[in-house]
């Protein structure tokens, strides 16, 4: 997928332009639906299938202290996106000016003008333009005038409930892991950079990958994780603890997330790697002895096994 980061770049590059308009943090069922959708419209008449989104999210630049956490860094959105077949997105920048522009402007002078849309698909719940007065109705109307046709996404719903990249987020942070799947679609993910530690998981026996945490993505609470991790094109299990190891640390210790990978053998500094979270073990505490830790850290990791069958 070719990306490009602003609408220069693109302008008049493709033909039968087939787009996707939304943010799709977390590309969760009712992203996939959307996009899924797109993709199918545009092999149908020998279009471009793309998609329209922005960077940073607008709440970043319109209100900094209401911003959301994000599902997924920008460049695992990229790569999900990808993987279903979009052969373009503009990550166009959003800014102030550009938050000023009218609904009408919007679809003149980006849908018709620089990318000359054929087809818009966008969600039920979709806001674009000045103070977001844009609505799917006004683009279905505005399209008509411009001649180019929109397809509305309707909801989508798991077990009665509609999906949705809030409902998502509150599963995370509650540690509701097998929701948070239900309506992701996939295992919540986090990938980092894994860091120098304090080096204590090898004198216990089980090394661990120390994660940077990118604050600005939701992890799930306090506590530990089975897992899946991919280095490089290999994939292993693993458990992942998240927090301050209150065993040899006060609470205001600094939280980090340490992975140990089960039948890996090799350095993982200065990797990235991918962490994919399964199933909630366990909460985390404070252990009265070293020996009390390896104990359960053993009885973690049988789980943690037995989970991967399920």
């Amino acid at each position: 997928m070719k990306v490009y980061q602003n609408l220069e770049e693109v302008r008049h590059k493709y033909h039968n332009v087939v787009m996707a308009l939304g943010n799709f943090d977390g590309v969760h069922l009712g992203h996939q639906q959307l996009i899924g959708q797109m993709v199918a419209k545009a092999g149908e008449i020998g279009g471009t299938p793309l998609v329209f989104t922005f960077y940073p999210h607008p709440m970043a630049v319109l209100r900094p202290e209401s911003v959301p956490p994000m599902l997924l860094s920008q460049e695992a959105k990229q790569d999900m996106i990808a993987a279903m077949g979009v052969e373009a997105m503009v990550r166009a920048s959003f800014t102030r000016e550009f938050s000023a522009m009218l609904p009408e402007e919007f679809v003149s002078r980006i849908l018709c003008d620089a990318l000359q849309a054929r087809w818009v698909f966008v969600g039920y719940n979709y806001s674009f333009g000045y103070k977001g007065q844009g609505t799917p109705s006004l683009l279905q109307e505005l399209g008509q005038k411009h001649g180019f046709n929109v397809h509305i996404t309707p909801s989508v719903s798991v077990d009665e409930e509609a999906v949705s990249s809030t409902l998502i987020r509150q599963h995370i942070r509650n540690g509701n892991i097998a929701e948070a799947r239900k309506f992701l679609g996939y295992c919540p993910r986090f990938e980092g950079n894994v860091v120098l530690g304090e080096r204590r998981g090898r004198t216990l026996g089980f090394p661990t990958a120390n994660l940077a945490i990118d604050d600005r993505i939701v992890i799930p609470p306090k506590g530990v994780y089975s897992v899946k991790v991919q280095v490089d094109n290999d994939n292993f299990l693993g458990v992942a603890n998240i927090g301050t190891k209150p065993t040899f640390h006060g609470v205001d210790n600094k939280q980090n997330i340490e992975v140990h990978l089960l039948d890996f053998f090799g350095d993982l500094y200065g990797k990235k790697i991918k962490v994919f979270f399964t199933r909630h073990i366990r909460s985390e505490k404070r252990f009265a002895s070293v020996n009390e830790l390896v104990d359960q850290i053993k009885q973690d990791i049988l789980l943690a096994r037995a989970q991967s069958s399920d």
